[in-house]
């Protein structure tokens, strides 16, 4: 992918963002009833000729202000399914909801920060010491502060699973199907009904996001809410309480399981959630506010997988294995991916193409239909408010029903803000040299 310098003058066209995509081309806005040109706007006046667009990207290793503000529009969302505005009735907030966590089993010992109150404990205290096949002890007497690069680290990596870890980050989006499926069914049997009946008068809605843990495998966070049967809008029965909901909760948690298939030197094992399965109410005035949950969330909406130390690219055929930027613990997933990759049994998982992300490759970000608004509309009232700047501020013609908007573009790379000073410099010199006024802008503009 080329990379183009990025013109000085243009870097706040694209709010800010750190590596822009550059366009060249034009935008003709005619009148359809006459074919009269009204308005044209060209990038050959821009700095460069070049007009950087953001590029939009949710991770902040990557872009930090476009992250910023698909991070905003995340906690517009979830804060929408809570609360209400943007379109969902107040009367959301009273209708059961919960906030659960569920997340991976055990894989191997690892180091981990412990914290008791105020107290930080030790991590892995052990009075008998035993030791591993491997002759590594099994115990830890450290109290991990909070940036310590051995969080996450097994004990031992040779006892650590790491197929296993590797494939329940892959089956995790398929665990998590199964889950809603099962949470329906179990609920519609705690009610007594039929799955048919208890859909025609409850509606299951949630929002989750995926987080990496140090260890390098994927739990989950969720907000799950029960609606009536047209959703926000309409009030679930009595019945329908907080406790019936975190009781199914709890039940489809433990019963569903992904069966994974046999390769050779790899046997099938059965994936299950952790043990660990964290169930809280969402209240307006409770411990867990709208406000805490829907910030919660947003924030792990802009994360991927480099928190675990590992690549936030892919893994070329080019990259030694020995010579990656990562952590060995990044490395040994990294390293699995790419044999299990190679077996046919695990194709459709393309663990090769996902080994920078240690075997995930589900969105971070979903929810179900009927939750709150979408990401799409947060960007279209977006769009619609800076159209209607740019009216008044005389940058665009006032549109109607006969204006048809000719689009022309050409793209010319991605822009680099180091850079932008070697081109201000430049820029400098040749604008010392040229005549004032610059070429003309061709049409009307």
């Amino acid at each position: 992918m080329p990379t183009v310098p990025t013109p000085a003058g243009t870097i706040r066209h694209a709010g800010g963002c750190l590596q822009p995509v550059l366009l060249r081309g034009r935008v003709d806005h005619v009148d359809g009833s006459t074919g009269e040109l009204i308005h044209r706007y060209t990038t050959v006046r821009e700095p460069g000729g070049l007009l950087p667009v953001a590029c939009k990207t949710r991770r902040a290793s990557r872009c930090a202000p476009c992250a910023e503000v698909y991070r905003a529009d995340t906690y517009q969302l979830i804060r929408a399914g809570l609360t209400g505005g943007k379109g969902v009735p107040a009367e959301v907030a009273q209708h059961p909801c919960v906030f659960v966590t569920l997340t991976a089993p055990s894989f191997g010992a690892v180091h981990a920060r412990r914290i008791r109150g105020d107290r930080v404990l030790a991590c892995r205290p052990r009075r008998n010491g035993r030791t591993c096949r491997h002759g590594v002890r099994l115990s830890c007497n450290e109290q991990h502060v909070r940036d310590d690069d051995r969080l996450g680290e097994p004990l031992c990596p040779e006892c650590y699973d790491y197929t296993g870890s590797v494939l329940f980050n892959a089956y995790a989006p398929e665990l998590w199907r199964r889950f809603t499926i099962t949470l329906r069914r179990t609920l519609a049997r705690q009610a007594g009904l039929t799955s048919k009946a208890f859909a025609a008068r409850v509606r299951l809605s949630y929002a989750k996001v995926a987080e990496y843990q140090r260890r390098g495998v994927v739990h989950f966070h969720a907000i799950v809410r029960l609606d009536g049967p047209a959703g926000p809008a309409s009030t679930p029965l009595a019945w329908v309480t907080i406790g019936l909901l975190t009781d199914a909760i709890g039940q489809a948690a433990r019963a569903v399981r992904v069966q994974t298939p046999t390769a050779p030197r790899v046997p099938s094992r059965s994936l299950t959630w952790g043990s660990q399965l964290d169930t809280r109410p969402v209240t307006p005035t409770g411990e867990l506010s709208d406000t805490k949950v829907a910030g919660y969330v947003a924030k792990y909406a802009t994360k991927a997988a480099e928190c675990t130390g590992t690549l936030d690219r892919r893994v070329t055929p080019a990259d030694r294995m020995d010579e990656l930027p990562v952590r060995d613990h990044a490395r040994r997933h990294i390293a699995a991916c790419l044999r299990l990759g190679r077996l046919p049994q695990f194709t459709e998982l393309r663990l090769s193409a996902w080994a920078h992300m240690l075997g995930f490759r589900s969105h971070f970000s979903t929810k179900s239909r009927a939750y709150s608004i979408t990401l799409g509309s947060l960007r279209a009232d977006r769009t619609a408010y800076q159209r209607e700047r740019a009216i008044a501020a005389g940058l665009l013609p006032t549109a109607n029903d006969t204006t048809l908007v000719l689009a022309d573009w050409h793209y010319s790379g991605r822009g680099d803000l180091p850079s932008v000073a070697a081109l201000l410099a430049a820029a400098s010199v040749s604008s010392s040299a040229s005549p004032p006024g610059g070429a003309p802008c061709p049409g009307s503009c």
